[in-house]
């Protein structure tokens, strides 16, 4: 069983590694000034620092894969694989679902009808948006599931516990108002980000207000989930809700969404900061959409924070435990 294992988890990071490779390389055409797959060559001027940005988020990607195939990886320590495959799982784990629900609100739908606005604003061949996104969702698959694999031959215990297994600790209390704060945080991100999917535009800038697509409501729809997710999913951790469940639900839950809620709203944030002019302030800056952006960021930083403070503290439970060897002799 371990050495299928093993196969799959190399076949899988090995996937994960080559389905960086065409992003890695259009991205590096782009940062040299060439102008392969745009149809606007002055828009890339303005989006050099965002193409370094998410050359290097790639890059990591490749490097995480690797992690997870060579005997080195399970001695990295643990935060240093933990929070960027958080990180991770949030953005690819957004595009395995929001990119199907795309395509098929398109079968059913029909095509989108785009108007002058959206027309003006694709600067990129439509090649290109298939082999990011379909690369992107073959690298969240692949990459997904050799760090479970990964992470069921480093933390195997993790897996096997039950929510009441979890320590009474000091922290709880800490735990619980984090939680509490989340759930709040999730619950607003949630309202305003389904009302936008809905079709609303209070709160957006006027060039995204004018620029809506199904693809763009359909993020904010998968948004809204993740973020009740994980609200939802901490809250019973925390207060160990169900204690004869396994462990393993809730908190797979609690990584998935509040990572996607976490990512998106830092690189959103991350991508208006880097491509918006100061001319383009009065237009830009809606202060709805930066709280909700930065909304996210807490509530998924919080999640997080509870998470690492359980997760450290059941490992030093264990750690405390006699082995069945001691206690045998005893």
């Amino acid at each position: 069983m371990r050495n299928k294992e093993d196969v799959v988890r190399g076949v899988a990071a090995g996937v994960a590694m080559a389905s960086t490779v065409p992003y890695l390389t259009l991205k590096s055409f782009w940062l040299s000034g060439s102008e392969v797959g745009v149809r606007d060559p002055g828009s890339m001027d303005k989006l050099w620092l965002l193409n370094l940005i998410t050359f290097g988020m790639d890059a990591i990607a490749l490097a995480l894969a690797l992690t997870f195939v060579r005997p080195w990886g399970r001695r990295v320590r643990a935060g240093l694989v933990a929070f960027p495959m958080w990180v991770a799982t949030g953005l690819l784990g957004t595009i395995l679902v929001a990119v199907p629900v795309t395509l098929i609100a398109g079968l059913v739908l029909g095509p989108e009808h785009q108007n002058a606005a959206q027309q003006a604003d694709d600067g990129l061949a439509g090649w290109v948006f298939g082999l990011v996104y379909g690369g992107f969702s073959v690298q969240g698959v692949a990459l997904i599931l050799a760090f479970v694999l990964y992470a069921r031959r480093r933390w195997a215990g993790l897996l096997h516990d039950r929510i009441g297994d979890l320590p009474d600790s000091p922290t709880l209390v800490v735990q619980r108002v984090f939680a509490g704060v989340a759930a709040l945080l999730g619950l607003g991100v949630a309202v305003v980000r389904a009302y936008w999917a809905a079709g609303g535009t209070v709160g957006l800038p006027l060039q995204w207000a004018e620029e809506r697509s199904r693809s763009i409501a359909t993020m904010d729809a998968v948004t809204a989930l993740m973020a009740v997710a994980a609200a939802g999913a901490l809250l019973v951790l925390v207060f160990r809700i169900g204690p004869g469940r396994r462990l393993r639900t809730p908190f797979a839950v609690a990584w998935t969404a509040a990572g996607s809620v976490f990512a998106w709203g830092a690189w959103q944030l991350v991508a208006f900061g880097s491509t918006t002019t100061v001319p383009d302030l009065p237009h830009a800056v809606p202060g709805l959409m930066v709280l909700v952006e930065a909304g996210q960021v807490v509530a998924g930083l919080l999640v997080l924070a509870a998470g690492a403070m359980a997760l450290t503290e059941r490992a030093a439970a264990a750690a405390a435990r006699p082995s069945p060897a001691v206690e045998s002799r005893a």
